[in-house]
């Protein structure tokens, strides 16, 4: 009896030991996580990130972790500093993250069956102007509100065209009322809708998505100012990510028809990316020295 006590004793200290070594299953197990900028406010996005997780778990066959971060930079950090294996950006922050760790973007949305989305600047429908040039005329007596400082359609790309108007050199150093940060898109629709700042800069996929849902009113805001073209927001993975999870990945997003998900994602699907679609924007980002 004693040895045979001490022989189940020894089995089950190797099994700990190989468990420990080697994991429960096969090589893979551990959570694939990801990180994801907040576009639109945390609680907006729970479900459809609990929905994506579930997708994406059954084309890896592991477990994904998706997060939805406090601000753009925290997810920039997270993939710096190793805590992130993909990431959903802004194309500001991708290439950002392209230029600091070698992030590589491998999907895109699509919004009405095209990768392009614009910057916005809208302004409350009873506001005394209709056009850039008009509101540029009363910038002294203009509160002016951007999303996240690290956002491209919600402060990169209107920051610069107001830079170019000369009434914006930085966020102490402008020719208006007031500057401020809301931190997402959604916050910027609501603060210019109820007439709490006078005009903002906002991602358009993201404003229409809100009309839409009627969680932004368009009769109550008008659009003074479109950007250019911009392309999509990138899915971003970590250098060396194996080329067989590049593909899963992507095979995975492209499979994705869940309205639940999309919206979120102010999409209508998803398609491939890579680095050399956001060119645009890197030039932009060094324009703006922000690389």
């Amino acid at each position: 009896m004693k040895k045979r006590g001490l022989l189940t004793l020894f089995i089950v200290v190797v099994m700990v030991f190989l468990t420990g070594c080697f994991g429960s299953g096969q090589e893979g197990e551990e959570d694939f996580v990801i990180g994801i900028i907040p576009s639109l406010n945390q609680g907006e996005m729970q479900e459809a990130v609990t929905r994506l997780a579930a997708v994406l778990e059954r084309e890896l066959d592991r477990p994904v972790d998706v997060s939805v971060y406090a601000d753009y930079n925290g997810v920039v950090e997270a993939m710096n500093y190793g805590q992130i294996d993909m990431a959903y950006y802004g194309p500001l922050t991708y290439v950002i993250v392209n230029k600091q760790s070698g992030a590589q973007a491998i999907i895109t949305q699509l919004v009405d069956g095209e990768p392009w989305y614009y910057s916005y600047i809208i302004a409350p429908l009873d506001a005394p102007f209709d056009n850039i040039e008009e509101m540029l005329a009363k910038s002294q007596d203009i509160t002016f509100a951007f999303a996240d400082p690290n956002s491209t359609s919600g402060s990169l790309v209107p920051a610069l065209m107001l830079k170019e108007k000369g009434v914006f050199r930085g966020p102490n150093d402008h020719d208006f009322k007031d500057v401020q940060y809301s931190g997402s898109h959604d916050v910027t629709a609501a603060a210019v809708e109820q007439g709490n700042v006078d005009a903002g800069a906002i991602d358009s996929a993201i404003y229409d998505m809100l009309v839409r849902n009627g969680k932004a009113d368009a009769d109550k805001i008008k659009v003074i100012w479109q950007s250019e073209e911009l392309f999509q927001y990138p899915w971003a993975v970590k250098s060396g990510t194996p080329q067989e999870t590049i593909t899963a990945l992507q095979e995975a997003f492209l499979s994705i028809d869940d309205p639940v998900i999309l919206d979120a994602f102010a999409a209508s699907g998803f398609t491939i990316a890579e680095d050399a679609d956001y060119l645009p924007i890197r030039e932009a980002a060094e324009a703006d020295g922000r690389i």
